[in-house]
């Protein structure tokens, strides 16, 4: 097998300059029509066992905007009716960062019922990944958000989610307005790698 070292330190670099942009942070311009499929597309390249492409993604385009705040605000008084109006608006405020929003969808009601949840997730990470890895190389920031609302019934109402489907968490794209000033320390590998020690016979 033939080693490509360029293609290799190509993609290694492009993974270390993936950094989580908060969506208030994510400003306009976001990935055009084209970038989007591009993007979109690089979730096909996803280890998916069974071929059961068991995730889907809904994109919230900006007039559906309120109804995803409407939706975020009932959720939050449902879990806490006491909730103040301040608090209210912040969770509704949310529904209207960055420029493009999408909802990350893992679906257990397709395919081979033998492959279950956890290998289903492993997938829908995967295809997440190679999106925001493309997303970054056309120069976009990205973030991953999640909450308590994505089990909400009237969110699951709204995207129309079934019995089978799981709303994992919502995908944030635009041009980075700012950013920190000290980006994250990443683990190194001995932090979490280990060796099966074979047992004595």
């Amino acid at each position: 097998m033939s080693l490509d070292t360029d293609l290799a330190g190509a993609v290694g670099a492009l993974m270390q300059s993936r950094r989580t942009i908060l969506p208030k942070r994510l400003v306009a311009p976001g990935p055009d029509a084209d970038q989007l499929q591009r993007i979109f597309a690089a979730a096909a390249s996803a280890p998916d066992h069974g071929q059961v492409r068991p995730w889907r993604f809904v994109l919230v385009p900006d007039n559906a905007r309120v109804a995803l705040a409407q939706a975020f605000g009932d959720a939050l008084l449902a879990r806490d009716p006491q909730a103040t109006a301040e608090q209210v608006l912040q969770a509704q405020e949310k529904a209207h960062r960055s420029p493009c929003l999408m909802l990350v969808v893992v679906r257990t009601d397709c395919g081979d019922p033998d492959i279950d949840l956890p290998e289903r997730l492993i997938s829908t990470g995967c295809a997440v990944q190679n999106m925001l890895l493309v997303a970054t190389a056309l120069g976009y920031g990205s973030a991953l958000t999640s909450g308590k609302a994505l089990k909400a019934s009237v969110l699951r109402a709204l995207f129309g989610l079934t019995d089978g489907e799981h709303a994992v968490c919502f995908i944030s794209l635009g041009t980075v307005q700012s950013r920190k000033l000290s980006p994250r320390q990443r683990p190194e590998p001995a932090d979490y790698v280990s060796t099966l020690v074979a047992p004595k016979a």
